[in-house]
Order: C-alpha cells, then structure tokens, then sequence
C-alpha cells in the first residue's frame, strides 16, 4: 500500500518533503504542525543524550525517521486529520475491540507516511 493509497484523495502536501535532518525537520514542522514543535525539541535533545550515552547515533537516526514519518502524515491536510481523528477515537473508544480498530488505522497511516519517506 503507498501512502498515496492511504492518503486522503486529492490531499495535497503543504510544503514539499523536507531533508530528513534536525533544522529541516524543526523548519517543516514550524509550518505543518507548530502545536508539535517542544515535542520535537524534547525528543530531539532526548535522543542526543542517548547517543551520548550509548556512543552511538541510533537514537539520532530512529529520532529523524520518526519525525519525518510524522512530518509527511502533516503536510497531507486530510491525512493529518485522518490520522489525529483515529489516534482520538481509539483514546475514547469503549471496547477494546473498537480501540483496535482506530489504531489500526492510525499505524496504516503511519506505516504508509513512513513508506513514502523510505521511498524518498
């Protein structure tokens, strides 16, 4: 499935992709999704530390793909809220069953957004 398949119809992107690196990343998220941005600065600085410690980059890596998956779910306007709209629903779902439901579509939105960046 590409994230065109999962995108909404005829959702198209804010602002091109942006490179997959700190200042790209905190610039595009200024402009498709500022309500997220101290989340990026904690996580950022979250996974500097980590590297520190552990004397390795992975943190920095799987730090960047996260947020440029979530990146590219923002600059779609109608994927964005698809994916906003399951996240709430499985938040207030009242069956289990019903909360899987809605984070399935969540992770199929993630998983495709991720895709898309992975494809370049």
């Amino acid at each position: 499935m590409s994230f065109q398949d999962t995108a909404v119809r005829g959702d198209q992107p804010l602002i091109p992709r942006p490179e997959r690196t700190p200042d790209a990343l905190r610039a595009a998220c200024a402009v498709v999704a500022p309500r997220l941005l101290a989340a990026y600065d904690r996580a950022k600085d979250a996974a500097l530390a980590e590297a520190m410690t552990e004397d390795s980059l992975r943190p920095v890596h799987a730090c960047l793909r996260h947020w440029a998956t979530l990146i590219e779910v923002e600059r779609h306007p109608g994927t964005a809220q698809a994916y906003r709209h399951a996240e709430y629903m499985a938040r207030v779902a009242t069956t289990p069953e019903e909360a899987h439901g809605h984070l399935t579509a969540a992770a199929d939105i993630y998983r495709a957004a991720a895709e898309a960046v992975r494809a370049g």
